[in-house]
């Protein structure tokens, strides 16, 4: 093999090493994967089922009050994905890691959202989708068949972008 090819292939080596670690950001999940089926508490006192939303698209996400980039992150998901899709039957439910219900409320007021916010005592459904020390804020998106298609971890502009377009494809086939 000549020099340059080796070099080639080392720099692509490296690259598919980068983006496979860059992918495992903490999830125990991944795309094409059936989402984990939950039941959870809404801050209303609703109860939310995953199963029961199969056939709509779904996103979760996964915040808390005490994380600064949830807080940065949140208005843009009110605005760029909720506002736009709510009437066409998205469902979004951001899940609040293990805080009180008075806490999660207070946190929605705050921070200008309107999609339901659900509890996670524990962080029990967290760890159905991440290694429970995982940081968040992340949002799993899930299709009408069940299967996550996309996953995010922390708030960088493109990567939320190319959700909001994932969005805007999979409400076009509803």
């Amino acid at each position: 093999m000549k020099k340059s090819g080796l070099i080639l292939l080392l720099l692509m080596t490296f690259h598919l090493s980068a983006q496979e670690h860059k992918d495992n950001r903490g999830y125990i999940v991944k795309t094409g994967d059936e989402a984990p089926l939950f039941e959870a508490t809404l801050a209303n006192g609703e109860t939310f089922r995953l199963k029961d939303y199969r056939g709509k698209v779904v996103m979760l996400q996964f915040t808390a009050s005490w994380c600064g980039v949830c807080r940065k992150e949140m208005p843009h998901i009110e605005k760029e994905i909720w506002q736009k899709h709510k009437d066409n039957g998205l469902v979004v439910i951001g899940i609040d890691r293990d805080e009180p219900l008075e806490t999660v409320k207070k946190f929605a007021k705050e921070t200008g959202i309107s999609y339901p916010l659900a509890l996670d005592p524990g962080a029990k459904i967290f760890s159905l989708y991440a290694e429970k020390k995982a940081g968040i804020t992340r949002n799993v998106l899930i299709d009408p068949q069940g299967k996550i298609v996309f996953l995010t971890r922390l708030f960088n502009p493109e990567e939320f972008q190319a959700l909001v377009q994932k969005i805007d494809q999979l409400m076009q086939q509803q």
